[in-house]
């Protein structure tokens, strides 16, 4: 029989789950940059969305007993790849450290919300 948990961080519904865990392995929905009221943070800023994007991730991983290094998969959108590249990687790899998940990085044309540059989705495996 499979093990299943789920999250939602209750913000808004669009009917999905933050994250949802099935016999030891974690699908995280495409994160972006909010905060814990829901308001967008970082208009404009690219790295004050990727670090804002990356910490909701941290987020769900924590909800689910994970951390960082339990990462198997990685993909990152971005509306502006060839502008943004640089320093959305350096972010990343602090972000990682010495561990490296498998992973895309997809230019796309736009995102949910107009503001909004980058989003990242992810699988990881729990322990």
């Amino acid at each position: 029989m499979a093990h299943i948990q789920t999250y939602n961080h209750d913000l808004w519904d669009h009917g999905i789950s933050q994250g949802y865990a099935v016999n030891g392995t974690l699908y995280m929905s495409g994160q972006f940059s909010h905060d814990a009221q829901g308001a967008f943070v970082g208009a404009g800023d690219i790295e004050a969305q990727t670090r804002q994007t990356l910490d909701n991730l941290d987020n769900v991983l924590e909800r689910f007993g994970a951390k960082r290094s339990n990462l198997a998969y990685v993909e990152v959108y971005l509306t502006n790849p060839q502008a943004h590249f640089e320093s959305v990687l350096g972010l990343f790899k602090d972000y990682v450290g010495e561990h490296r998940p498998a992973g895309s990085l997809l230019g796309v044309t736009y995102l949910a919300s107009p503001e909004q540059m980058i989003e990242i989705s992810a699988v990881a495996h729990l322990d």
